[in-house]
């Protein structure tokens, strides 16, 4: 039809042509209109030794359906059949005769002869046989249901043939526009295994990517279908030369089996365009390896695929060894791995050591690279070597997934995950994710860290508040009786005094009360003093050690601050003004005050003679004269030196307890004001625990920050990967927070609220709780006011000591106050689940997918082959099926996965691009058996039945997923 091939060398040519092509073509379907006349001579210039790349040739017959186009034309449909059986040409002619077209009061079979009968009849001026074909072929049109029936009634077809239609709207369903045709179209369309159209919209839809997803798909059209492309070429120009480079490639072995594995994975196996779709770099592709010096190994080389390898085999088959030798070509295996205890390892080098020898496994990269280390380990995990592999073995994902402890190696390769998640600019700097969260959360820990020391000095400086308050009766009562001890020595020296003497008397008083102010002013002084000389010892502290030492913890704090020791110094703290000259001056200025209060006494005189002046002021005079003058007149008194003894001691006794009453009065003063001062300060106390948890909040938002890019895409995500989900919590642990205080603060022996044990943890959880972990800084200073008021006096009714007890309950006090309004008890950290379950209480089973999710979904970072040996363990087969199927599908278009596994599922439907059946020989004494590693793809049948022979499931597995896509695979 349409044949513009001409001259006598057109079928030199046209082969020619497909020998040159480029890409190489190594696959022909042949196509004709209802015959196989051109197939057949290309099978006759094949077996002359044309077409030498060309492994594989069927017919591909077509056909036109009676089903019309919006252009005019007809829907064309296709049979592709396989060259396999011998017999083909004549089942297909016996297949193809049973359809049949009615027309001029005569039925007309499709077979060559009634094709010519109907060309004639059409055109009685045909003579010729091959235009009458021609012409007949051009006439005769296959009714679709007829089609359907034939095709259902024929059990060779069924294995045989594969039914494609096209997809364009002149010849094809597209074309099928009127509203009473679309039930015929979408019939036609399900019915056929393959849809004939090049463009990349129509592969979308058939993928299930546009209008309808993949579900719809496969309920409208019995599956998802692969789209593939012809050159369709009517003369030279266009062999091998699809419109716009729209070329047709299927991953498979050169069989046709590999079409219908096409069928049943359309999107993985089929492709449109140019070049065929990337998966893997070349660079981190091991392309095949080698084992040297290795008798056990009976196939030493091995290609690999780059897509999804998987090892299956019996038990003691070798699955692990072929995972152990291309992991240690690698450098993957860790020093754990390489000296874990032979006897108990599950690894074969491990348990091997001692027999391998000097085994050695080269691994050739596609990059060109190529490696060779030695099995025994003799040359890994070398300074210069890095894993070029991530090995996943059955020893590491025990150990992540143990039942044991918090998984911490889990939770520490979810950490790097995210580090990696983000961009190289997001991650300024940082190494690793430990570093990148110290970088984000540093400011906001160091924070916390200074409020809560501020909150420990304004505990104390409170403590110390409530004590001075309870002494204020104390120190009322002491100053009243100080003030009635100095009434009662009054009386008593007024006792003493000599008759004639009054004035005298009277006049020593006034001089007692003068000289009394002066040594309260000197003791003021003395005070300064001792003040002035303690700065003097701390300046010379703070600059020989203290800013020292502030400067080396703020260089220990910003170590990323890029300053050398000449900025840093800068930041070294200097006092602002010249103080050893200003406190220098300071002492001076007391010890001169002291001297001129004290003054220098007067030279001795007539005893008769007064000393001071009545009329001096004696508020202008040093304390030196006062005494002398008061001494004096004590001689005076009284001639009985008995009595002037006791005078002289009365009135120094009254000195001293007016001293001591001027002490008091100050303390007392001083615990009247501390009620006020605590309540300044419980305010103060009150801000300062909310910027605490500002500091905690601020450090959750943080962390919370560093997860954000991989939330997105697991927001993005369906299926398994939406049920892993991240979060940062605050985690407030009141039974320790409360265990402290019921254990070694509180004295729970006393009756009261807090006298069972727990009580305090149940009041605490129910009051505290809620706000510590999810309310705001306000909500939770609301939260601990309102414990305080209703808690505290019942909290002080079971402290240790009575407040009598000063030192006791001081000490006590202070400690109390720093529990209460600690925040040592409230982390900050990541919660990781899985199903909306934490993953630290996850089975090891389920740890397991968590992990595998890792590294097939969300470690996108690494490009590295992915070696894994056995990850269902401990799955249940609906477990591996639900969760990793999808998981080993996604991660095979971006890097190469090889895994061992006895999981049918594992290699059937996640439509494994290469098995490898390993099996093993005899166990001879004192050496290793024989291994042999066979390879090839599921289009294989050989392939196939190792499957499901090793493979518990296997066959109920093939069986079942052809029954669903309608595509028979033999085993």
């Amino acid at each position: 039809m349409n044949n513009q091939f001409h001259g006598e060398n057109a079928w030199d040519q046209y082969l020619t042509a497909l020998e040159n092509a480029t890409p190489l073509i190594e696959a022909i379907a042949v196509t004709d209109y209802y015959v196989t006349d051109t197939y057949e001579q290309v099978l006759f210039h094949k077996s002359t030794g044309r077409l030498p790349h060309a492994k594989l040739i069927f017919p591909n017959v077509e056909l036109r359906l009676d089903v019309a186009t919006a252009r005019g034309g007809f829907v064309n449909a296709h049979l592709f059949v396989s060259s396999e059986d011998p017999q083909h040409l004549e089942e297909l002619r016996r297949l193809l005769s049973r359809l049949q077209f009615n027309v001029m009061q005569d039925r007309f079979d499709c077979t060559r002869a009634d094709l010519i009968r109907l060309g004639r009849k059409a055109d009685a001026s045909i003579t010729d046989d091959r235009a009458a074909l021609a012409y007949g072929a051009n006439q005769f049109k296959v009714n679709f249901q007829q089609l359907r029936e034939v095709f259902s009634e024929s059990g060779w077809a069924k294995k045989n043939v594969l039914v494609a239609v096209a997809g364009g709207s002149t010849d094809g369903t597209s074309g099928v526009r009127e509203a009473a045709d679309q039930t015929i179209r979408r019939e036609i369309e399900g019915f056929a295994h393959v849809i004939f159209a090049g463009s990349p919209g129509q592969r979308e839809f058939w993928l299930g990517r546009k209008d309808l997803g993949p579900d719809e798909i496969r309920s409208r059209y019995g599956g998802l279908k692969p789209c593939l492309h012809g050159s369709d070429a009517h003369k030279l120009d266009d062999v091998a030369s699809p419109l716009g480079n729209r070329f047709s490639w299927i991953k498979g072995g050169l069989e046709f089996d590999a079409l219908r594995q096409a069928c049943i994975d359309p999107d993985g196996r089929a492709y449109v365009g140019e070049k065929p779709p990337h998966s893997a770099m070349p660079s981190q592709v091991i392309s095949h390896l080698r084992i040297d010096d290795a008798r056990w190994a009976t196939t030493p080389y091995i290609p690999l695929n780059p897509g999804l390898v998987a090892i299956i085999g019996a038990r003691g088959s070798g699955k692990t060894a072929l995972a152990d030798v291309i992991a240690a070509g690698c450098d993957a295996i860790t020093s754990d791995g390489w000296n874990a205890d032979e006897n108990i390892s599950p690894s074969f080098l491990a348990r091997a050591r001692r027999l391998v020898g000097t085994a050695t496994a080269t691994l050739t990269w596609a990059g060109g690279a190529t490696v060779t280390r030695a099995l025994d380990g003799s040359d890994a995990n070398g300074h210069l070597s890095f894993p070029r592999a991530r090995y996943l073995s059955q020893q590491f994902v025990e150990e992540l997934c143990s039942a044991k402890g918090v998984a911490d190696g889990l939770v520490n390769e979810i950490e790097r995950v995210i580090f990696e998640s983000h961009t190289k600019d997001d991650r300024e700097w940082a190494l690793d994710f430990a570093e990148l969260r110290e970088q984000q959360t540093a400011r906001f820990r160091q924070a916390r860290g200074r409020e809560a020391e501020a909150l420990g000095d304004i505990s104390g400086r409170i403590a110390t508040e409530f004590e001075k308050e309870s002494l204020v009766a104390t120190l009322s009562t002491q100053v009243g009786q100080k003030k009635k001890l100095v009434a009662d020595y009054t009386a008593d020296r007024a006792k003493l005094v000599v008759k004639g003497t009054e004035a005298q008397v009277a006049r020593h008083t006034r001089l007692s009360e003068g000289a009394q102010a002066l040594r309260n002013r000197i003791q003021a002084f003395g005070n300064q003093r001792r003040t002035f000389v303690a700065l003097q010892d701390e300046v010379r502290s703070m600059r020989a050690t203290g800013a020292p030492e502030l400067l080396r913890q703020a260089q220990a704090r910003h170590g990323n601050s890029g300053l050398d020791a000449k900025q840093w110094d800068e930041f070294l703290l200097i006092y602002k003004g010249d103080v050893d000259k200003s406190l220098a001056a300071y002492v001076a200025w007391a010890d001169g005050e002291v001297r001129k209060l004290n003054g220098v006494p007067p030279p001795l005189g007539d005893p008769n003679v007064a000393l001071v002046s009545d009329a001096v002021d004696l508020a202008t005079l040093p304390l030196a004269p006062i005494v002398a003058e008061m001494s004096r007149l004590e001689a005076l008194f009284s001639a009985d030196k008995l009595v002037r003894d006791q005078y002289t001691a009365l009135t120094g006794r009254m000195a001293q307890e007016n001293s001591a009453i001027q002490t008091l009065e100050a303390r007392l003063t001083d615990a009247q004001g501390a009620a006020a001062r605590r309540k300044d300060l419980q305010t103060e106390r009150d801000d300062t625990y909310g910027r605490v948890f500002e500091a905690i909040i601020n450090e959750q938002n943080a962390l919370a920050g560093l997860y954000v890019p991989l939330m997105a895409r697991l927001s993005a995500s369906s299926g398994t990967l939406k049920k892993l989900s991240f979060s940062v919590r605050r985690i407030a642990d009141v039974q320790a927070w409360g265990s402290v205080a019921e254990e070694e603060l509180l004295d729970r022996r006393k009756t009261g609220p807090f006298y069972g044990r727990g009580s305090l943890i149940a009041a605490a959880t129910g009051a505290l709780k809620p706000a510590w972990e999810t309310g705001s800084a306000t909500e939770v200073q609301a939260a601990m006011t309102a414990f305080m008021a209703k808690y505290l006096k019942d909290l002080l009714s079971h402290a240790p000591y009575a407040p009598t007890q000063q030192a006791e309950f001081r000490a006590w006090s202070k400690q109390f106050a720093h529990w209460l309004f600690g925040t040592d008890h409230i982390t900050v950290r990541y919660e990781i689940s899985y199903d909306g379950v934490d993953i630290r209480k996850l089975s090891p089973g389920t740890r397991g997918i968590v992990l595998l999710l890792l590294y097939l979904a969300l470690d996108d970072s690494d490009d590295r082959p992915l070696i894994i040996d056995q990850p269902e363990e401990n799955l249940d087969p609906k477990s591996v099926f639900d969760e990793l199927v999808g998981l080993f599908v996604a991660a095979k278009t971006k890097r190469q996965v090889i895994m061992v596994t006895h999981n049918a599922n594992l290699v059937i439907n996640t439509d494994a691009d290469q098995i490898i059946v390993a099996s093993a020989g005899p166990h001879p004494s004192g050496g290793l058996p024989p291994i042999t590693y066979v390879a090839g793809g599921l289009e294989s049948a050989d392939i196939r039945k190792s499957v499901c022979d090793i493979l518990e499931g296997g066959e109920a597995a093939f069986r079942e997923r052809a029954r669903r896509l309608r595509v028979r695979l033999e085993r």
